[in-house]
């Protein structure tokens, strides 16, 4: 599971380009004190067994020694240069569709000082292990305008990203879709450092603002492999979320929609 989630966040980036992954370079910092050999094969085959559901190969990759385990994935895509979609072209007017729930930072800070159940890490480890591939292939088929993948930056991080200086956004709070036990660990204040610091540097960008602390922190959450956002026009809205739900992706939701308010994003 630990490769499967490796190589899905590795392969993100270009399922959110709207791009074809190709290949594969494995990159492994492997701790040969604690991590046998029967393990690292594992998490090896993890990573073989996602970049073959992605529809690529892995060619090879580079070992080292380290005192952490580390595995990850240096991926190749392709795709048109006119057809490239980026995370800063939205439009004014656009609805926005998130395709994972959020709190797999609070889970996993949960389950490190062993105060996660079982159920909670199971199904995040889950969310994050799934690909991206047929959202992406499904926003392309329909035509959108822009399209991100939520990662350490957080949801709101991320959508920050998305906006720059020319857009804002308008956030249904109450349409996010959470993780399982997301909530619970939130109201402990279970929350990882890169959470504290997305919080940090992105919470002036936020206005109209009543949420308590650790619901707005849930949204500020580091994500590992988390799913896209995409902002896509009003009028194909809909039946994007149809197509995918229909795929499987049945906790996908539109969450707001975009505006002229240059930079802002209004919570409500």
């Amino acid at each position: 599971m630990y490769g499967c989630i490796a190589a899905a966040n590795s392969l993100s980036d270009i399922f959110a380009m709207g791009a074809k992954v190709i290949t594969g370079m494995n990159v492994v910092a492997y701790d040969n004190c604690h991590v046998s050999k029967a393990m690292l094969s594992a998490i090896l085959q993890g990573g073989i067994d996602k970049m073959r559901e992605a529809g690529g190969v892995i060619l090879g990759g580079h070992t080292i020694e380290d005192l952490e385990m580390k595995y990850g994935i240096s991926v190749t895509g392709t795709v048109h240069p006119d057809k490239i979609l980026r995370n800063n072209s939205v439009r004014a007017g656009d609805k926005l569709i998130l395709t994972k729930p959020i709190g797999s930072g609070i889970i996993s800070t949960a389950w490190k000082g062993d105060m996660a159940e079982k159920i909670h890490i199971d199904k995040a480890a889950v969310y994050m292990s799934a690909l991206n591939k047929t959202a992406s292939e499904l926003a392309v088929e329909i035509g959108v305008n822009a399209m991100t993948d939520v990662t350490g930056f957080g949801l709101l991080g991320h959508l920050c990203e998305m906006t720059s200086d020319k857009h804002g956004a308008e956030i249904d709070v109450s349409k996010i879709p959470l993780m399982e036990g997301a909530k619970e660990y939130a109201d402990q204040f279970l929350f990882p450092a890169g959470s504290k610091r997305n919080y940090k540097y992105f919470l002036d960008r936020i206005e109209e603002n009543k949420l308590e602390y650790a619901d707005l922190m849930l949204l500020f959450d580091a994500q590992t492999s988390g799913g896209l956002l995409i902002s896509v026009p009003e009028e194909k809205a809909e039946r994007l979320l149809d197509n995918i739900r229909s795929a499987g992706i049945e906790e996908a939701a539109i969450i707001g929609i975009f505006n002229d308010n240059k930079g802002k994003i209004s919570l409500g």
